[in-house]
């Protein structure tokens, strides 16, 4: 493991450098970055026959959400899913860079007569049979779902982080939230924490409080299982960087692709059905009716193949030395946890 101490003061000279108007060239790497073209494959095929055509080790990025807790023809019972889960688990481990994360999405309402999978058995089968480590159990907690009265109301669904090795790439500056005013002034007061870390914002914690999309909402696409955009952003924005290749071969709603054009990512959506090209159709027209975006979120190129011209064929965007990379191990600064938030 790295010196801590000296750790430490390289993200107090960052800040130097930031207070004084000056770019870190890490932080100009970024910059230059988010102005290249990035490539986005849209391919309608098999995941299994998708991670076959990628490279090793040329992936930062998986978002996953499979099918879960349903009865589908295509598994005849829960071993045949297990079946089917350990070749796409298998595949995207040997795809994933050794800076990559991979993010599962599925709940935990497992359910015995049903024979269907969920995000316990993914779990289980990645301890059983993989490396790669769990770094966080993420807690979404949305306000909004159906009533009950059978058991307690569910509001919320569970997100499993993988990282590939120890030096999985995760940049918490990317996804801080910023504290109000009363809440500012008075951790500045407090001589144990730094500074520039309470300007900065707190980290967001492993649960994040955000609506689940309403059938009405303005976001929707025709997708039944759609995730919000500013969940699937913070995972874009936290575990990979402007550059770099992020995957989604459940691509579903087409979400991940619009997060990864506006964020200078490049990307490959897959899916069985073909009806995700045109949810993606869908996205892109919000994403361009928004003015939300980053200046240049047009400079991206749409193709309806996996093609050599894409990136993940060629030269792979090393991650930056940015603050708030974190290489596994924790850098023992003290911040402030804001429980009531």
């Amino acid at each position: 493991m790295g010196n801590r101490s000296h750790r430490n003061a390289g993200h107090m000279g960052m800040n130097a450098l930031r207070k004084r108007g000056d770019a870190h060239a890490s932080e100009l790497l970024i910059q230059s970055q988010h102005e290249v073209k990035t490539i986005h494959s849209v391919v309608t095929m098999d995941c299994c026959d998708l991670l076959a055509k990628l490279p090793d080790k040329s992936v930062q990025l998986i978002v996953c959400d499979p099918p879960y807790n349903i009865q589908l023809a295509h598994w005849d019972i829960h071993a045949d899913y297990l079946a089917w889960a350990t070749r796409w688990l298998r595949e995207a481990e040997r795809v994933l860079s050794d800076t990559g994360n991979i993010v599962l999405f599925g709940g935990l309402q497992y359910q015995a007569e049903a024979g269907s999978g969920d995000l316990l058995s993914l779990i289980s089968d990645m301890r059983k049979n993989s490396a790669m480590r769990l770094v966080n159990l993420i807690i979404w907690n949305y306000p909004n779902g159906m009533s009950a009265h059978r058991f307690f109301a569910n509001r919320h669904e569970e997100i499993a982080w993988f990282g590939k090795t120890k030096k999985y790439y995760f940049d918490l500056d990317a996804v801080r939230e910023p504290y109000d005013e009363v809440t500012k002034a008075l951790y500045m007061k407090d001589k144990r924490l730094r500074p520039e870390s309470v300007e900065k914002g707190r980290n967001p914690t492993n649960v994040w409080r955000m609506s689940r999309l309403n059938g009405n909402a303005k976001q929707r696409v025709g997708h039944p299982t759609q995730k919000p955009r500013e969940v699937i952003q913070r995972i874009v924005r936290g575990l990979s960087y402007p550059g770099s290749v992020v995957v989604d071969f459940f691509a579903g709603s087409g979400i991940t692709t619009r997060v990864a054009i506006e964020e200078g990512r490049h990307s490959i959506a897959c899916d069985v059905d073909p009806i995700m090209k045109e949810y993606l159709s869908k996205q892109i027209e919000l994403m361009q009716n928004s003015s939300e975006l980053f200046d240049g979120n047009n400079n991206y190129e749409l193709l309806d193949e996996l093609s050599e011209v894409h990136p993940i064929f060629g030269n792979q965007i090393q991650p930056p030395a940015i603050l708030g990379t974190i290489d596994g191990e924790s850098d023992s600064s003290i911040e402030p946890i804001d429980v009531a938030a």
